[in-house]
This record gives C-alpha cells, structure tokens and sequence, in this order.
C-alpha cells in the first residue's frame, strides 16, 4: 500500500499557489576543481545518492472523490535530468547576478505531476566557481523518512562519483484509481469519520484546511512562548506578490564568538542581535518611524530534543522543532544593550525547553543544515502569520571544509519561503568558518532586500566595536 500524506504534509500542498511557493531552498557554492566538475559528474553523483532518499523519485497522486488524503507512489517516468537542470551566467558571473537568478528561480512553483524537488548547476562564476541552487517542496523533507538531499550529497573527502548507480532502479507499478479508492476505504473503516473530513476539505478554502490541520501538527511543532496578541504592524507584514529576490551576508564565526565570549549568552543569539541591528538601520533608511520601544517579532525555530525519535534515519535527532517567538529591540540605539535584551529573552525559552546544543548538531550525519532549515519552515507555515513579522532559522553546520563529488564547497546559503503576509525570511548557516545570511524578499515589498542585507554586514562590526573598546 502506497505511503499516504500526513495532514501536515498535504496541508502545504493544499496552500500552495501562485504567490506563495511552498519550497524551501539553498544555494552552494563550489570551487571548481582542476580536473572539473561538470553537469554530468553532477547528475551521476545525485543518482548515485539518490537511494538514500527514495522519496525524491516518488511523486504525488490524487485520490478519487477525495476519499483521502494523496499518496506518493514512484513515478514512472522518473528522469534525473529534468529535475537536475544547467544553467550559466555570462562570464565572469559576479554574486549580484547570481542571486538574482536564484531569486527567479525560487519565484517558480514546483510541478505538482513530478517528484517535488529541483536542483540547477549555475556555472560562468567568477574565479572558476559554481553554484548549486536546490528547491524542495515542504511536503517533502519531514526530517525522518526523509531529509534533504543537500544532506546525502556532501562529503567530508573528495569523491569520484560513479558512472551508474550499483543497482538500476525499478519504480513500483503505480495502483489505478480502484486501488486507491478500495485503499482509502479500507483506511477509513476504522475512522469513519475522517472520510466525510477528506471530501469537506476539497471543497472548502485552503485556510479553513489548515485551521482544521492546526491540532495534528504537534509531532512536528512544540509552540513554546507563542503569545496571542498580534505582531507589531509595519512593512515587513505585507501581501507578497508572485516575484522574489534574494541577497545574502556574510559574517565570519570567530567574530561571533568572540562577541560571545565577552558579552556572555549563545552564538545564537548574538546572530539575532545581528538581525536586529540590520532591521533598525533598515527602518531608518525607509524613514519609518522607530522609538525607543519599537521590536520587530521574529519567529525563530529551534531544534528540540526529541526522546522519543525512532533512529529511522541514521544520526537524525529527530524532527522536533520548537517555534519561538522573540521581540527584535530594533528601538534600541546601543548594540550591547540589544545582545543583553535578546539574550534575557532567549534565555527564559531555553529554560523552559530541551534545545540541542550546537556541538550535537554538528553531530548530525551529513550536512544537516538543509533538512533543518526545512523543518523551520514547516514550523513557521504552521501558525497564524498575524502573531509574527518574519522568520529566522539559524542552524549551525560543520566546522571543515565538505566536497560534493570532488568540488570543495565554500559558501552555502539557505533559501526561506514568504507566507502571504511576510515579505521577508532570513535563514542563517555558519560553516567552515563562516556564517551565511540568505535573505529571501519580496520583489514588491521588498525592493531593498540588498540594502537590509549590507546592514546585516554593518552590524556585525557595530557588534565588534563593543568588543574592541
């Protein structure tokens, strides 16, 4: 019998349109090295990997009637290189052209009829570099049965990818329509109250779906701190268009820490006081009105302990994700008093909550970053946008240099999704030494997102300056 969408996965398929895309990306670049790395070491590396992640060649069917909820089932006609594409930059590609073709990219939704995943060898880089950018639709990576695939295709050690797979892959006969249909009763035998559920949310608007989805997705999502009343108005919450553009920040993590050592608290909320310092600077230079209690409310998720996770996937924690919500001091003119805000904040969550330390995240089979991000993004997608003006992952991910096939990657860059009213989403990934901002924006609301983004550089060395003093 074909796996069926949980609620929560089918939900994301049900909101999905136009404007709102719902998947979640990243952006990697490598070095090229002297004996190359071409589309077609590309495409054998991800077939070779692709194994580990079978649910990348399923897609989704419909049932009948809409008796119950879709099904994956492998797709026949599955072929690695529709979903593996090439593309190239004038030459020397400098990052500004780069990212914005990474923000048209993310604009376009996934084909619903196809395996939900994309990924795009962008080459013509300057200095010999290429950048993979991936898309993977949330319904997709749920953290145990499957996780991203950014995290099976990267390696500690070079590696020369085969030319085939070891064993050439079968998909199972897809079942016809009586199938599913004699399936989805035999299912609902035992709960005859969910078929009646099924066919009432074909036919009724996507939100009431998700309101009705709302009390299943605690297997996901522990809502710590979430607090009713409404997040603070202001240009971050605004109906977002079917454009995006994407800018990113860089940051290196010795500096982070360093800012921590000093300051006390956590790496983590050192970045968020980064993020709050950029806001602030980016609210002045739209002449928007900022006093002295002016916050803006992020939404930050945050991996969990889960006790309770079954080891489906070797190394995986589990996906527990915790979503939080902390008010950005953007009113706040000192950048220490900030830290210490946003610090005293995080610190009454943690409390209440069994985080995971960045040292057991590193710790993580493969580069976890990407499935973690996802997860965020789940969490996210499942509360009222009302109660948040953006969100902020922030993931940490290993301290050494990671190859795919035998390209060395040097930056990676997570991808956020917008929700309706959220013109803005930043994620953030520190990795051999660095720390990566990827700022996803909204191509109306968010004409400046590049601006927000310098300014996320400018605090950091205004976080700095307390130090040095």
């Amino acid at each position: 019998m074909p796996d069926r969408l949980s609620a929560l996965d089918a939900s994301f398929l049900y909101l999905e349109d136009q404007s709102t895309p719902m998947h979640v990306g990243g952006v990697a670049v490598f070095r090229r090295p002297k004996s190359g790395f071409a589309y077609a070491q590309l495409v054998s590396l991800i077939e070779q990997r692709l194994p580990l992640v079978p649910r990348y060649r399923q897609k989704v069917v419909e049932v009948p009637g809409h008796l119950a909820r879709p099904v994956w089932v492998d797709d026949p006609g599955f072929d690695v290189a529709y979903h593996v594409r090439r593309s190239a930059l004038p030459r020397p590609g400098s990052d500004e052209q780069l990212f914005d073709l990474v923000g048209r990219l993310l604009a376009r939704p996934l084909d619903q009829t196809r395996p939900l995943w994309e990924a795009y060898l962008v080459e013509g880089l300057a200095r010999g570099h290429v950048a993979l950018v991936t898309k993977t639709h949330q319904a997709l990576v749920d953290g145990i049965r499957t996780i991203d695939f950014g995290q099976v295709i990267l390696d500690a050690t070079p590696q020369i990818p085969d030319s085939a797979p070891d064993d050439p892959w079968l998909p199972r006969r897809m079942p016809g329509p009586s199938r599913l249909v004699l399936d989805a009763v035999a299912e609902t035998v035992q709960r005859p109250r969910e078929i009646v559920e099924n066919v009432r949310s074909a036919v009724t608007d996507a939100v009431a779906t998700t309101q009705k989805l709302a009390g299943l997705v605690g297997t996901l999502v522990s809502a710590i701190g979430i607090a009713a009343s409404p997040a603070p108005a202001g240009p971050l919450n605004a109906a977002v268009s079917k454009a995006r553009l994407f800018a990113v920040a860089r940051a290196r993590l010795d500096d982070l820490r360093g800012v921590r050592a000093v300051h006390g608290g956590t790496v983590h909320d050192v970045v968020l006081a980064v993020v709050a310092g950029g806001l602030r600077s980016w609210l002045l230079s739209r002449g928007e009105q900022v006093t002295s209690s002016t916050v803006v409310r992020a939404l930050v998720p945050l991996a969990v302990r889960d006790d309770d996770a079954d080891g489906t996937v070797p190394g995986m924690l589990g996906n527990k994700v915790t979503a939080q919500l902390v008010d950005l001091p953007v009113g706040e003119p000192n950048a220490f008093v900030r830290l210490q805000h946003i610090s005293h904040a995080m610190h009454a969550h943690n409390d209440s909550v069994r985080s995971v330390a960045a040292t057991a995240l590193l710790r993580v089979g493969g580069f976890a970053p990407p499935t973690l991000h996802s997860l965020g993004a789940r969490a996210a997608a499942s509360f009222s946008q009302r109660i948040f003006n953006l969100v902020v992952t922030n993931v940490p991910g290993p301290q050494i240099p990671l190859y795919a096939g035998n390209a060395r990657m040097t930056e990676m860059f997570p991808v956020m999704p917008l929700g309706r009213n959220q013109a803005l989403a930043i994620g953030v990934t520190s990795y051999d030494g660095g720390v990566y901002f990827g700022l996803t924006g909204d191509r109306a609301a968010m004409s400046d997102v590049d601006v927000l983004a310098r300014m996320l550089e400018e605090s950091v060395e205004e976080l700095l300056t307390t130090v040095r003093a």
